[in-house]
């Protein structure tokens, strides 16, 4: 011991020799410290979110499928076709990354419309009136094509004969919308067509609901609520003249879809329900829950508010946004498989959630105090999955349907899948819109959320009557 003193003070009067002071670091304790205020290692960011940050990230996405989504009629030589009216057998429409009729698109070109409405950005507006424009102006000419040939572009043969709700549902329901908005759009005969698939061409059970024949007899897929429903009830504002009759259906079969579907005791929805099984197979698919909580939201946005089924549809997505938001994962995302925390964390279901739950609060339906943390920690995850590209990886490719936990722990998900940008514009553009009515800051470390702005510079502080709130000693 006396030696190692000894080393000890020879090694210090080194140092003071050659002129070096050396300053103990003060130890870090409950003493010396706030250890309340050390900085957690958070894996997404939390905290501090600016609407202009949040409107950079959708510009990022914007450049990205726009450069991705050409709007050219190209020859069978591979020369732009310049007359629509005479567009020559085995010509099609020019490929770029997403295909601008899918319903994948349908979802963005909505999302597009209110992100424009938000921000007053007319380029998101733009870019769908063009593509909407395009699509209506070559319609003829493709449908001229496979009325001679009986075959056309597959693009075009989605649009001129759907064959299932995702071939006709979202692009129906955005272009009544951009037709709302501006009605001299050449809308009508798309619109036409894919609401006679809706109303007419798509299999229901005896009660009016829509169902598939795969994999079973008589299944129903969430994913139909938000591929037909919406549609019918914004049909309700595109023909006033029978609004009535469109949004009592919609609120009718989202019922239906709801009684079948949800499952109580965990605040959420099966993908699939076989009509007679007693039991029934329950995965609660992510992205299946968006579509569902979406339908809910667009019904109500569509409904009058002396409706008599808005009672109902508003408790649901109470119950329905409960049940998730218990789910939520440390890092704001949600799961594949939204109950099983060893699936993986999902980008294109956890930006329909952030859009929905801020959409809720925007319209006053539930509570900014409770939710818009969890809102705003899902945009922030959300955020850490936009590339420097614009690209947004992290979602699952298109999903069947199983009936066991495997399919969905082992779906593919990357930046390809177009299912995640829509999502993504539409969370974005609701987040903003919640960050101009909302106040959001740190108290005492924990993100909370104020309708009032709050003036205290202090991070300890408690509410005043004033709403700027009192610093705590």
């Amino acid at each position: 011991m006396k030696t190692l003193r000894k080393a000890c003070l020879l090694a210090a009067g080194a140092a003071l020799t050659a002129g070096t002071v050396w300053a103990q670091e003060p130890e870090i304790n409950d003493m010396t410290t706030p250890l309340h205020l050390l900085q957690p290692a958070y894996k997404v960011p939390y905290g501090d979110l600016t609407a202009g940050q949040v409107k950079a990230d959708i510009d990022r996405v914007f450049a990205y499928i726009e450069a991705q989504t050409p709007v050219r009629v190209l020859a069978p030589d591979g020369k732009e076709v310049a007359d629509y009216r005479d567009i020559p057998h085995g010509a099609t429409l020019e490929r770029g990354a997403f295909r601008i009729g899918s319903y994948e698109w349908g979802v963005t070109y909505q999302a597009l419309l209110d992100a424009a409405e938000v921000t007053g950005d007319t380029r998101y507006k733009d870019y769908v009136t063009r593509r909407f424009k395009f699509l209506a102006e070559v319609a003829p000419g493709f449908r001229k094509i496979y009325e001679k040939y009986k075959d056309t572009d597959a693009q075009m043969e989605q649009i001129l004969h759907p064959r299932a709700l995702d071939d006709a549902g979202a692009m129906c329901c955005a272009m009544m919308k951009a037709s709302i908005a501006d009605p001299s759009l050449p809308l009508s005969g798309l619109i036409e067509n894919y609401f006679g698939f809706i109303e007419h061409g798509q299999y229901r059970l005896p009660d009016g609901t829509f169902a598939r024949h795969r994999p079973q007899h008589n299944t129903l897929w969430l994913d139909d609520m938000f591929m037909g429903i919406p549609s019918i009830a914004w049909r309700g504002h595109y023909k006033k003249e029978e609004a009535a009759k469109y949004f009592d259906e919609a609120a009718r079969i989202s019922r239906q879809f709801i009684e079948r579907m949800f499952v109580p005791e965990k605040g959420l929805y099966r993908h699939g329900y076989v009509e007679g099984l007693a039991q029934q197979p329950t995965y609660h698919w992510a992205r299946a829950n968006g579509w569902a909580i979406l339908t809910t939201c667009e019904v109500l946005d569509a409904l009058p508010e002396d409706h008599p089924e808005r009672p109902f549809l508003l408790e649901q997505l109470r119950r329905h946004i409960q049940g998730l938001a218990q789910y939520q994962s440390s890092e704001g995302f949600w799961h594949q498989l939204v109950d099983r925390n060893n699936s993986y964390l999902e980008t294109s279901a956890t930006a329909i959630y952030v859009y929905c739950i801020a959409h809720a609060i925007n319209q006053g339906w539930i509570e900014g105090i409770t939710y818009g943390p969890v809102a705003q920690l899902g945009w922030h995850a959300v955020s850490t999955k936009i590339l420097d590209g614009g690209q947004v990886d992290g979602t699952c490719v298109g999903t069947g349907m199983g009936f066991d936990p495997a399919f969905y722990y082992y779906r593919p998900a990357n930046w390809q899948a177009a299912h995640g940008y829509g999502p993504v514009i539409w969370a974005g553009a609701e987040m903003i819109r919640l960050l101009n009515h909302w106040h959001p800051r740190t108290n005492d470390s924990g993100l909370h959320y104020y309708d009032v702005k709050q003036t205290n510079p202090s991070p300890l502080f408690y509410l005043t009557e004033d709403g700027k709130g009192e610093a705590v000693e």
